[in-house]
């Protein structure tokens, strides 16, 4: 499965510590993510990730493409909701895409380990009929 990872500057650190817990399940999966969070979790955890752009240079819409295109199967956008951003009216779109191509996606720690629980016990394997793995 494609899982795309996101993480706003104050929850980067939060990302790279969840991916380290979780680096073996993610590494049966191909990961996606904005420049900056997939150089930090790669550098933390050795695992193989495509890198867009940094978010606040169009990294998020860059995945949200590969969202509309269904060609990601699980968003995990670690969002600070304290601090306003800049670039929120984008990350409306993300979310808003997620939902149209009914994606699952997790916002905050606790619901990327739900989805991450899932996925390792096989729960998400409907995305394979929806999105089939490309060989």
């Amino acid at each position: 499965m494609n899982i795309a990872l996101i993480a706003h500057d104050a929850k980067k650190e939060l990302m790279v510590q969840f991916c380290i817990a979780y680096c073996r399940v993610l590494s049966q999966h191909n990961l996606l993510a904005t420049g900056t969070t997939g150089k930090l979790v790669s550098e933390a955890t050795g695992l193989p990730i495509q890198c867009f752009l940094s978010g606040v240079h169009g990294g998020d819409q860059q995945i949200a493409a590969r969202i509309a295109c269904n060609e990601i199967d699980l968003l995990l956008f670690f969002r600070d909701p304290i601090s306003a951003k800049p670039h929120e009216p984008n990350e409306m779109n993300l979310l808003r895409l997620c939902d149209v191509r009914n994606i699952p996606i997790a916002t905050n720690i606790a619901t990327a380990e739900v989805l991450i629980h899932g996925l390792e016990r096989g729960d998400l394997e409907w995305r394979n009929i929806v999105n089939p793995p490309q060989h």
